[in-house]
């Protein structure tokens, strides 16, 4: 079980494509996970909009996986 004090940030990304192809990483090698969703108005590192954004990245996702599986899965991501 993924808690706030045995939990580690593995990655933040704006796409949606990255953020299925992670999770299918994780998936694929039974490595749990917790997706944390945002609009991205200022609560994913203080970004905010801007005129000209592309609307395909307005929200923020930020993926935690448990703190002993942090390397493998920074491994298997790729990052």
């Amino acid at each position: 079980m993924l808690t706030i004090f045995n939990r580690r940030e593995l990655c933040i990304t704006y796409r949606t494509e990255e953020q299925y192809r992670v999770r299918d990483v994780l998936a694929d090698n039974h490595i749990k996970y917790l997706v944390k969703t945002s609009a991205r108005s200022g609560t994913c590192r203080g970004r905010g909009f801007s005129l000209g954004t592309d609307t395909k990245m307005n929200y923020c996702y930020k993926i935690y996986v448990h703190q002993n599986d942090y390397d493998k899965a920074k491994f298997l991501i790729g990052r």
